[in-house]
This record gives C-alpha cells, sequence and structure tokens, in this order.
C-alpha cells in the first residue's frame, strides 16, 4: 500500500505540491488527472523516490520510503516515467532490466529472471517481439514491452507516467486495457494521463489535482455527476448508459467555475 500524508514536494525548496493525503489501494486504477502543471507527475515521482518529500511522508507498507533502499523500493514498486530515450536493446532485453533489483553480486541473469521475463512478454502479448530491436517497434509495442519489464520486475505497486502519450487510438486502448488488467492481479496500479476520455473510460477511480493539491477523489461517474469535471477541465461531461450495459462519457464545451 502506498500512502501520502500530509505531503508537501517540489524541485529545490520550490514546493508544487501541497498537504497531499492520498493512499493507493491494490486491485484498482487510480488515474491522476488535472491540467498542466498541476503537480501530477510530481507526485509520481516523488511516490518513486526520485524527489524526496519537502514536508510530510510518503509511506509504502506502513513504513516511511526514506527508510528503504532502492534496492528495496525497486522490489516492491516499478515506475515508467514519461518521455524516454529509445535502448538499443531487444525487447527480451529490455524486460529483462526488470529483473535487476532482484540480482546480487556479480550481476549475472538467473534462470528465473529469463522466465520470468519471457512470461512477462507473453502475457502483454509480445512474445513475438522478443528479437527486435526497441527502435524498431511502434510507439504502442514499445509502451507494452515496458510494461511487461514492470510486470518482470514483480512488484505490487506500479506507477506510470503519460503511458499513452503519442499513441495511436487502438495502442491506447491496449494500454489501458493492460493496466486494467494488472489491477485486476491485486496490483496498484497509478497513473497520470491527460486524455480526459480514457480517463473517465478505464479508471476506477479518478484523482484530480489543481495548484498542488487534491480537488476531487473519487469514481469518473461521480465526478461527472458532481461537476468536478467541469470545475477542473472547463467541459461539461455527460455520462450515458449504453445499450446491453456499460457506460460512456461525452464532452461539451463548458465553462470553468
Amino acid at each position: 500500500m502506498l500512502e501520502f500524508k500530509g505531503l508537501a514536494a517540489g524541485y529545490g525548496k520550490r514546493p508544487v505540491l501541497h498537504n497531499i493525503d492520498l493512499t493507493l489501494h491494490p486491485g484498482e486504477v487510480t488515474i491522476l488527472g488535472g491540467l498542466n502543471g498541476c503537480g501530477k507527475s510530481t507526485l509520481l515521482k516523488t511516490a518513486s523516490g526520485l524527489l524526496p518529500p519537502l514536508a510530510g511522508q510518503v509511506l509504502l507498507d506502513g513504513r516511511p520510503l526514506r527508510e528503504y533502499t532502492s534496492q528495496q523500493r525497486a522490489q516492491r514498486m516499478a515506475y515508467l516515467p514519461q518521455g524516454r530515450s529509445v535502448p538499443e536493446l531487444t525487447a527480451f532485453r529490455m524486460v529483462l532490466h526488470g529483473r535487476f533489483a532482484y540480482l546480487s553480486f556479480p550481476r549475472q541473469y538467473r534462470r528465473e529472471d529469463y522466465e520470468a521475463a519471457r512470461a512477462a512478454l507473453e502475457w502483454v502479448g509480445c512474445a513475438a517481439l522478443a528479437e527486435r530491436s526497441m527502435a524498431a517497434l511502434s510507439g504502442g509495442e514499445r509502451q507494452k514491452v515496458y510494461i511487461a519489464m514492470a510486470l518482470a520486475q514483480d512488484t505490487g505497486i506500479i506507477l506510470m507516467d503519460e503511458p499513452t502519450t503519442y499513441l495511436d487510438i487502438r495502442a491506447r486502448f491496449e494500454v489501458m486495457d493492460l493496466a486494467r488488467h494488472l489491477a485486476a492481479l491485486g496490483k496498484t496500479v497509478a497513473l497520470v494521463l491527460h486524455d480526459l476520455d480514457l480517463t473517465m473510460r478505464f479508471a476506477q477511480r479518478v484523482i484530480l489535482m489543481a495548484d498542488g493539491g487534491i480537488v476531487a477523489d473519487g469514481t469518473p461517474a461521480q465526478l461527472c455527476a458532481d461537476g468536478s469535471v467541469q470545475r477542473v477541465y472547463g467541459v461539461e461531461a455527460v455520462r450515458a448508459e449504453l445499450p446491453g450495459g456499460g457506460e460512456e462519457y461525452i464532452f461539451r464545451p463548458g465553462r470553468a467555475y
């Protein structure tokens, strides 16, 4: 379980986040939403240990994050950052990197590491890409390989910053389906997304942020009904029930207030 208590964080001495109290639960997809600059990515970086808190604390399984070594953190939490260079590796070798936290000196992969990497690639539907260069893959294929790497890391918590950026609509749906499947395995899955349509379609819980704080927390239906979406994004969200079950959200111009 990942908890934030009275958290303030930022860059240097300049706070971006203020007084964040939040608990992320296993078994659900939580999406952090809000306009640019509201603190979403900063929250994930602080959660992963890349940024130290300026005040308050992050708790991982009830212990302050600062008490864990980097290897211990990596065995419990996987973080996929936004925007990365494309390495000169095959997809299989990329996924193997997820096993690095479990290696002791000398750093040599074991049979179980290779088996975990193969199983992870198969789980995301990319077994056929194992020997392909990452540079030769499409954006959607690369993102699924990165998710396989996080799966091979075998952590209970997976944090992803903008995993659908620059992907076509089919690839975006595939990545979000994988996020839902990861949560169904009992993992804590938290994502930063700018895409409001994907957020409302795939999130089980939505955290809306503004000016470095949390302004709304609930299901997509709740945040649609109480006007939170319009207050944060300046668009009206209308929930429509689909024939045969399910729901969809329609957005139309509104005004922020």
